[in-house]
């Protein structure tokens, strides 16, 4: 699939994306359910570009983050990566908050790799999501959100299927933009196409209602997964059909009081985004908004050293959101209105 075009779109990533430079090391992980024509066409680009790609592919681990740690060859993993200077994860069952994650990303920015997460990564993924996408269009709108989000106090979510959250910042954490732009020194960051922090935890109250994907343990979901929400936690949970039964079995068996914590909102922008099932596509579906569940990781916790561990990390999509920051709003039912002519303009120069 894309044969003619993979390379291309890898090259761009790398290029445009990673700001890859001759002689520098390219560290590829994948496992055995990645797409490798994805891989070997990232190595390609990388030798195109005077690069240097070392693959490193391993068994499919049986969990995601901490929990495939049992299936992983921890120490010389984290090792190699740690010693690159770019880290693409194609895995499909996710490093992210992992302990090779933790062991090859926590340390002073100068001295690790720079990170993009595209788990699972497939051509027509990439094709969508970075191929056919205006990246300085893409950085210039996102970065508007990104400025009146961290200016934000109050917000207030609300979704057609039921969704209606309100949670205070914390003016003590960063808002992450993702928007194509990994280029500094030990940068972290996502596929293009989402924006993300972490609030109060304590003052996120409502109700959610996931349906979109919630991946683990179940992927693009049939019915939507209903969560009650106290004080940072899920509390109930609730649903047509047996997906909301699979959730709530699958986070009690961890026996993990931090299972149930949220960990971090972000907006999906991504402008050729579906929800294919993919999380890391899902994620960016545009108009969305997604929720971390569990381990938090302490990048994005700068006021709580070592971060919030939990067993594992799961994330759930809500669609078509609409989203006020201090009264005023930004989405309706997933469309930009708002809140100034200078963001919705830059919406439509996306095609939104």
């Amino acid at each position: 699939m894309y044969d003619f075009e993979l390379t291309k779109v890898c090259y761009k990533l790398l290029n445009e994306i990673l700001g890859g430079k001759p002689g520098e090391t390219v560290a590829i992980t994948c496992d055995t359910k990645s797409h490798m024509d994805v891989v070997n066409a990232t190595a390609q680009a990388a030798v195109m570009l005077g690069m240097h790609p070392l693959v490193l592919r391993q068994e499919t681990p049986r969990g995601v983050a901490k929990a495939g740690d049992i299936d992983t060859p921890i120490k010389p993993l984290a090792a190699a990566i740690a010693n690159a200077d770019i880290w693409i994860e194609y895995n499909y069952m996710w490093m992210i908050y992992s302990t090779v994650y933790d062991r090859a990303l926590q340390r002073p920015a100068h001295e690790r790799p720079r990170y993009i997460c595209l788990n699972g990564a497939n051509p027509e993924l990439l094709m969508r999501n970075i191929g056919r996408v205006d990246l300085a269009a893409l950085k210039e709108f996102m970065w508007e959100v990104t400025t009146i989000t961290k200016e934000g106090k109050n917000f207030h979510i609300t979704s057609p299927a039921g969704t209606d959250l309100t949670f205070t910042n914390s003016p003590l954490r960063g808002v992450d933009c993702s928007c194509g732009d990994i280029t500094e020194p030990g940068k972290i960051d996502m596929m293009p196409g989402q924006i993300g922090w972490c609030p109060e935890f304590d003052t996120i109250n409502g109700t959610m209602v996931i349906d979109g994907a919630l991946t683990p343990p179940l992927g693009k979901l049939s019915n939507p997964v209903k969560l009650k929400i106290e004080k940072g936690f899920i509390t109930h949970i609730s649903g047509e059909g047996t997906e909301h039964k699979v959730f709530a079995d699958w986070l009690r068996s961890y026996h993990d009081p931090g299972m149930y914590r949220l960990a971090h909102i972000c907006y999906g922008f991504g402008p050729g985004a579906l929800l294919s099932g993919d999380i890391v596509e899902d994620e960016r579906v545009w108009g969305c908004t997604e929720w971390g569940f569990g381990n938090i990781s302490d990048d994005m916790l700068p006021d709580i050293p070592g971060g919030l561990p939990a067993a594992t990390h799961s994330d759930g999509i809500n669609l078509n959101c609409s989203v006020w920051i201090d009264g005023a709003q930004l989405l309706d039912k997933g469309v930009v209105v708002g809140p100034t002519e200078k963001i919705v303009n830059l919406a439509k120069k996306l095609g939104k």
